[in-house]
């Protein structure tokens, strides 16, 4: 009972955090509000009794890749400016894209769901496991979208820096 509270309380601090982020008018506000996000997620891996996931939540995300968004903050605009509204009709997209998107993950989960549960029914969901599905090449497995990730990445933060310098 006492778990269920915890998670409830997660879960709204993480739902509220989120939606604060994405709405929030300055930029070091949002920021400040994803680490809250962050918090509590590593709070769940806590709660779900994955001390590792919890200390890499925390160390890694909370903490390096925090700074690095502020960091990214920090050199490509003024910290207390205000951020202009977007026009209506990117906003309009941007939530039909994001519905969309909802739907198709929420069709994903529902009809793999059960090859979760029968995998941990049969005690086959083990640490090797994830790791070969996460970083394998065979089907159904996500190296290549963990490598596009990365280069999203640095395509970003080339990105920054280019900003930086046409600023300054």
């Amino acid at each position: 009972m006492a778990q269920q509270i915890i998670f409830y309380i997660l879960a709204v601090i993480i739902s509220v955090f989120s939606i604060m982020a994405v709405t929030s008018k300055r930029l070091i506000r949002s920021a400040t509000y994803l680490l809250f996000v962050l918090l509590g997620t590593a709070g769940l891996y806590l709660l779900l009794g994955y001390h590792y996931l919890f200390a890499v939540q925390v160390a890694v995300y909370a903490g390096g890749i925090m700074v690095l968004y502020i960091f990214a903050i920090l050199l490509t605009q003024k910290p207390g400016e205000r951020i202009t509204p977007e026009p209506l009709r990117q906003r309009a997209l941007a939530i039909v894209l994001s519905s969309v998107g909802i739907v198709f993950c929420g069709y994903i989960i529902f009809n793999n769901i059960t090859k979760v549960y029968t995998l941990v029914a049969q005690d086959e969901l083990n640490t090797k496991h994830i790791g070969m599905t996460l970083m394998g090449t065979e089907k159904f497995q996500y190296l290549l979208p963990f490598e596009v990730i990365s280069i999203l990445l640095l395509a970003c933060i080339v990105g920054a820096i280019m900003i930086a310098r046409k600023r300054s």
